[in-house]
């Protein structure tokens, strides 16, 4: 096969920490990183995902395989392997790393290129790092194939540190991902009335923050007494309460934040529910600020959660908001989503990102939730999104 190799045609800076990558690769022991998650691979070249593959892996009988090498403390050696398909992609939008090769097929093509460049190189090969949850088991064998002398060590948490700290560039895409995705619930809520159905909202939520310019990922949404959040033909009617908790993404980051809405008034009960959640929000975002340790975001809202009178159907969660859910920093080991809480010791640093949630499963009023995305500023916080906290009404523009 004729080799496909582009080059920068323009000197570009490189978009993240060196140093700092440097210092956490010796404490975890690696010589070499290979990065292959598109997430990471994202970042650490600071350039659009493949569109080919931005949506979907698969393709004939291997998968996209995107692959940046990034030896320890010496960037100049640094390579990244796409597919042949992106290559009119990278022509177009040159990367910093020196050397761009764009002409795999699949997992194992551009592995097998990827272990010929580190071997080429002359890097040390003692000991790599990769991502164990985003190497396929063909690419991870013939890594190692390639490689017998190395030792395959998991960098998951090397970048998931790097990550954790957002550039301001990053805080920007969002803020603006939190800041559509309100814009389109509150859309979404005031065209609909009662009589719609749950996939109806589904897909006309969809819709309206695609046409923002946003990549839909999810939308979990339930009205009346019902704690059930998937899309179905259960209707949205007069008096019910309506949740959604939506997920939109904006050139990779992800906007995740929940309001309400009720079709008609909303009757004292309902304020008086919404308000505890809202007080337990808000005791959460105080403990918010640089230099805090991050379990002081779970010890603020415990305390405020402790004296609500539906405590006992009340959940309280927060975590680490970026180009993945439930990134760092991870403040609990006790959520629904298994993994320690390193940074529920460790100070909050201007720059991180937290996603904070307060759910109650009403037994008559049904799910009731706000969940909002907060960042650590150099003096306190700020809330993406802050809008649309109170009960919305259903149907508001249809009334006009």
């Amino acid at each position: 096969m004729q080799e496909r190799v582009s080059r920068p045609t323009e000197s570009r800076a490189i978009p993240f920490d060196t140093a700092k990558l440097d210092s956490l690769m010796e404490a975890a022991g690696l010589d070499i990183l290979v990065a292959t998650s598109k997430h990471n691979v994202q970042y650490l070249l600071d350039a659009e995902r493949a569109i080919f593959f931005d949506y979907m892996d698969a393709l004939g009988v291997s998968r996209y395989l995107p692959v940046l090498i990034y030896p320890k403390g010496a960037p100049d050696k640094a390579a990244y392997i796409g597919h042949r398909l992106e290559t009119h992609q990278r022509a177009v939008a040159p990367l910093w790393v020196p050397q761009v090769r764009t002409e795999g097929n699949g997992s194992v093509d551009a592995i097998s290129l990827a272990a010929r460049l580190i071997k080429e190189a002359g890097m040390p090969t003692k000991r790599i790092g990769v991502e164990m949850p985003f190497l396929p088991m063909d690419a991870g064998r013939a890594l190692s194939d390639a490689l017998p002398d190395s030792e395959i060590k998991d960098a998951l948490l090397v970048l998931e540190r790097l990550r954790a700290v957002k550039s301001p560039t990053e805080l920007g895409r969002l803020k603006k991902a939190s800041e559509l995705v309100i814009e389109s619930m509150n859309e979404v809520i005031a065209n609909h009335g009662p009589g719609t159905t749950k996939q109806q909202l589904f897909d006309a939520l969809r819709i309206a923050e695609v046409k923002r310019g946003l990549t839909f990922e999810y939308c979990l949404l339930a009205c009346g007494a019902s704690h059930n959040r998937a899309p179905s033909a259960d209707r949205w009617e007069t008096g019910d309460v309506l949740s959604l908790d939506s997920g939109g993404n904006y050139r990779g980051y992800i906007g995740d934040l929940a309001r309400m809405a009720v079709l008609g008034e909303p009757d004292s009960e309902l304020k008086d529910l919404l308000a505890e959640i809202e007080a337990v929000q808000r005791a959460a975002f105080a403990a918010v600020r640089p230099g805090t340790m991050g379990g002081e975001i779970y010890a603020a809202a415990e305390m405020r959660l402790a004296q609500s009178s539906r405590r006992d159907c009340t959940d309280f969660l927060a975590h680490g908001m970026g180009l993945v859910s439930h990134e760092a920093p991870r403040l609990t080991a006790k959520g629904p989503i298994p993994y320690d809480d390193p940074d529920a010791r460790r100070p909050l640093e201007p720059g991180m990102v937290v996603s904070i949630e307060t759910t109650m499963k009403h037994p008559r009023r049904g799910f009731i939730k706000l969940e909002d995305t907060v960042a650590v500023t150099a003096t306190g916080y700020e809330i993406f999104g802050e809008g649309s906290r109170g009960w919305n009404i259903g149907g508001s523009a249809l009334a006009q």
